[in-house]
This record gives C-alpha cells, sequence and structure tokens, in this order.
C-alpha cells in the first residue's frame, strides 16, 4: 500500500513524496507562488515504475491544488502529458495561461 507525504519547504522546491513498504519510491517536485502551483518534475525509483505510483502522485497534486483554490502549470513532462490527455479532468486547475 502506498502512502504520500506532502513536504512544504520554505525557499526551496516542495514536494509530494511517495512510500511503500520498501521506503520513498517516488516524488513530485513544485513551487506555490500566489495561488500557482508550478510542478517540475515527477520521478519513480526505476524498479517501481510501472506500478501506478506516478498517477497516485499526480491525483495527491490534483486534490491539494483544489482543496487549497491553486491552479497548476504543468511543466514536469509526465503532468503535461496527463492534462493534455485528460484534459476534461484538469481543465479547471490548467493556468495554460502561464504556461506559455
Amino acid at each position: 500500500m502506498a502512502e504520500v507525504k506532502l513536504n512544504i519547504q520554505q525557499g526551496e522546491p516542495s514536494s509530494f513524496d511517495i512510500y511503500d513498504e520498501d521506503g520513498k519510491v517516488g516524488e513530485m517536485i513544485f513551487d506555490i507562488t500566489g495561488k500557482d502551483l508550478t510542478v517540475y518534475h515527477t520521478e519513480v525509483e526505476p524498479e517501481k515504475e510501472g506500478m501506478g505510483y506516478a498517477k497516485i502522485l499526480l491525483d495527491s497534486m490534483v486534490a491539494y491544488v483544489r482543496e487549497n483554490g491553486l491552479m497548476i502549470i504543468p511543466m514536469c513532462p509526465y503532468v503535461h502529458a496527463q492534462f493534455k490527455r485528460h484534459e476534461d479532468l484538469y481543465k479547471d486547475i490548467w493556468n495554460k495561461i502561464k504556461e506559455e
């Protein structure tokens, strides 16, 4: 069973970290400026790829953004691809103006 922990840092990027029985197995790196959460990078340990951990991180980040009235700037290739593939799911929180 995977567990996601929010790691907010002051003055440096924050992250959503995902853990399973083996410890930390992935992270999603982001910054918050004003009402924008810019997500830069998603990474899962190679031996854990294909197990849905990146999607769990994405879902956790999206829930956090919605709960806190933020908008997402998806600089991370994985997040950007998911937003483009499923635009109807994320159009309410996708800040396309700042992305360009």
